[in-house]
């Protein structure tokens, strides 16, 4: 990867993390709530993260095959994600996509993660 095109996905990805955590914890009334809620459930009530995954990857316009090939690009080194078993994707770029959602959503998954456990740790934890 160009080192212009390294730059933004890793602005793309701290702009992704940073975001999502100032929201959960918003939603979910303090980083320990919001971090018990992500590790339980990512997709649970106030946390959503599948929801606001499609949303960041159609708002930085990654939802098609060419920005599954960056993304995939990115992540070249990381381990194949995981695929739900339920999705065949019948051609090449469709499967590109799942993917390249795949392995973002676990990468924004572990950042979140370790974004919340910080901000417990030396962050105020609570919502003023």
């Amino acid at each position: 990867m160009d080192p212009h095109q390294r730059q933004q996905f890793d602005f793309l990805l701290f702009t992704a993390v940073d975001r999502f955590v100032e929201r959960v914890i918003q939603r979910c009334a303090g980083a320990d709530a919001a971090l018990a809620r992500l590790r339980d459930d990512p997709n649970g009530d106030g946390v959503w993260l599948d929801d606001y995954l499609d949303a960041v990857l159609s708002e930085f316009l990654l939802d098609n095959t060419g920005g599954a090939c960056f993304v995939l690009s990115a992540l070249e080194k990381r381990p194949v994600p995981e695929l739900r078993t339920d999705v065949a994707p019948a051609r090449i770029g469709a499967w590109l996509e799942v993917t390249a959602r795949a392995a973002f959503r676990e990468l924004l998954l572990r950042k979140v993660d370790e974004a919340l456990e910080q901000e417990t740790r030396y962050g105020r934890g609570e919502v003023a």
